[in-house]
């Protein structure tokens, strides 16, 4: 629904109502940029952040196909995967990559999920001075962040993806997943050094929080090499902190999110 200049600002009886899904909350940063593409496209429509627990997200999920005045929501951490079982339909790409960040809920309840991480990623490396394709890159993480943004560097030709996770297992079947839709590309197994690449990415939580541990080996990056997070809060993460000190070129999580806003508002039908 469009609206007056004069109404810009005002929630009334026939706003359209969005959200983003995660735990915790604080951290999100796409409620502002939603909400100014509401404006600039003239609709009135605005975007909320719903704290919703692990074991609260299924009722939740079951509330929003009956709540008429809502049209869809941003999914975040950590419920990128675990709301792939509660969609009704799933996109192409988000069921390869085994994860939602976007849903969208139709007339007659219905609430596909789609994924938009991985190109959103690749734009902002690229929005930044970043090339992929013939490049090596060394992924840490096997969460829905990680699934996408690796699913994204394999079609952008990246000549080899090196995989590191705390649980191999995770890493073995995502390994599998890649190379039955790009088969061409070399995917490798790694441990936490990341020595001989030339782009490092951190598709973990880990640096959220003050204390976590370093997703890698720190002491095997070079300036060579471009290192960048999927975090967003804090900006400068303990990671990129020390790869700067190190020389690498450091790209931030922002990118990632700012280069998928109107393709997520586009998915919502904002």
């Amino acid at each position: 629904m469009s609206l007056d200049a004069a109404d810009a600002s005002e929630i009334t009886g026939r706003t359209r109502v969005l959200g983003i899904l995660a735990h915790p909350i604080e951290h999100v940063k796409a409620p502002p940029g939603i909400n100014r593409i509401a404006r600039e496209r003239r609709k009135d429509a605005v975007m909320v952040p719903m704290n919703v627990t692990p074991d609260d997200l299924p009722e939740l999920v079951r509330s929003l196909r009956k709540l008429r005045s809502f049209d869809g929501a941003i999914v975040t951490v950590p419920h990128k995967q675990a709301i792939l079982a509660l969609c009704d339909e799933l996109t192409p790409h988000a069921r390869a990559v085994g994860a939602v960040n976007i849903l969208r809920r139709e007339a007659d309840g219905q609430l596909v999920g789609g994924q938009l991480d991985g190109v959103g990623f690749v734009e902002g490396l690229r929005s930044q001075g970043t090339n992929i394709e013939g490049k090596s890159v060394y992924l840490v993480g096997a969460g829905g962040a990680a699934s996408a943004v690796a699913f994204a560097m394999a079609e952008a030709r990246a000549s080899r993806i090196t995989l590191s996770n705390r649980s191999t297992d995770k890493i073995v079947d995502l390994r599998e997943r890649l190379l039955s839709i790009y088969p061409d590309v070399e995917v490798a197994l790694g441990t936490p050094d990341a020595s001989g690449h030339d782009i490092v990415i951190n598709g973990t939580t880990l640096g959220m929080k003050s204390g976590d541990p370093l997703p890698l080996d720190v002491r095997t990056l070079t300036s060579s090499m471009t290192v960048a997070e999927v975090i967003m809060e804090p900006e400068v993460t303990p990671l990129l902190k020390t790869a700067r000190n190190a020389g690498c070129t450091i790209h931030f999580g922002k990118h990632m999110l700012n280069c998928q806003l109107q393709l997520m508002a586009d998915f919502m039908g904002l």
